[in-house]
């Protein structure tokens, strides 16, 4: 099985890309989803969290509002709610790769380079749009600020920087663009597994 990073920066069209890959038959796993699955009543992380953050679950689950504001009152609350959560994150994406019969995994990773989860990969794919483009359509969601954009903006490697790294780079300018070149990286891949 080929194992594809697809990242990218908020706003850069990467959920819509990945559903294109699923769409053209690959599986796909969401680093993002996972986390939401982890922080769901009954899920993994869970219990770890609270018994480090008791007041960051609420009504059995984890209250990702609390966290943020744990973790935007308190530096060192950060680190170790990735060291609870990473670990789990990575088992949920090996049970993935273990129970998949698709010739293509696509992994739905934001922070991929930024935690070296690009080793791993046998490629990388970066969604990219113009700052124009990424901005409108972050403003637009409509719960989030210029200047929470910008802040997340800053935490995050910078786009060309992330391009530079990929070995693909699919832009999100049309959907229609986009569709095409997320066949073109597929038809690239299942010629290189079948050579």
């Amino acid at each position: 099985m080929f194992k594809l990073g697809l990242t990218g920066s908020i706003g850069m069209g990467k959920s819509t890309t990945a559903l294109m890959f699923a769409d053209q038959g690959c599986a796909l796993w969401d680093a993002d989803a996972a986390v939401h699955r982890l922080y769901a009543k009954g899920g993994a992380a869970v219990g770890p969290i609270a018994k480090v953050f008791p007041e960051a679950v609420q009504e059995g689950a984890v209250s990702r509002d609390r966290l943020k504001e744990l973790i935007a009152a308190d530096r060192n609350v950060l680190p170790q709610v990735e060291a609870i959560v990473h670990p789990l994150v990575a088992q949920d994406r090996q049970e993935f790769l273990q129970s998949t019969k698709a010739d293509i995994a696509v992994l739905d990773i934001p922070l991929l380079f930024e935690t070296g989860g690009d080793r791993q990969m046998d490629a990388v794919a970066c969604v990219t749009a113009s700052p124009d483009v990424q901005k409108a359509r972050v403003l637009e969601r409509g719960y989030m600020t210029e200047a929470q954009f910008a802040a997340i903006v800053d935490k995050q490697m910078p786009d060309w920087e992330k391009r530079a790294k990929s070995d693909y780079i699919i832009e999100t300018d049309t959907y229609d663009h986009a569709r095409a070149q997320v066949a073109a990286v597929i038809a690239d891949i299942r010629g290189k597994i079948d050579a």
